[in-house]
């Protein structure tokens, strides 16, 4: 089973239980480094306050044998943080 499908199988429950929806897991390499990015969403919109909730839940999950390399947690929204003009 490959990373992301770990990852999901571990968080989607915690994340579901918060008032969320797990809405993919990607294990990229960006710049160098390794990034783990969980996108979530919700009816409405995700906010930061939102984003670092999930983070914190899921964190304490995360241990040594689950990914070997050093990465970074990224939590974020489905959203691409697009503003609209209000006309």
């Amino acid at each position: 089973m490959d990373i992301e499908k770990k990852v999901k199988k571990m968080v989607e429950n915690k994340i579901n239980e918060l008032g969320f929806v797990l809405d993919g897991v990607d294990y990229l390499k960006e710049e160098g480094l390794n990034i783990l990015r969980i996108t979530i969403d919700k009816s409405g919109y995700v906010n930061l306050e939102d984003c670092e909730l999930v983070s914190k839940a899921i964190d304490p999950m995360f241990d040594e044998d689950l990914i070997e390399e050093s990465y970074i947690l990224e939590v974020s929204s489905k959203e691409k943080g697009e503003i609209e003009d209000g006309q």
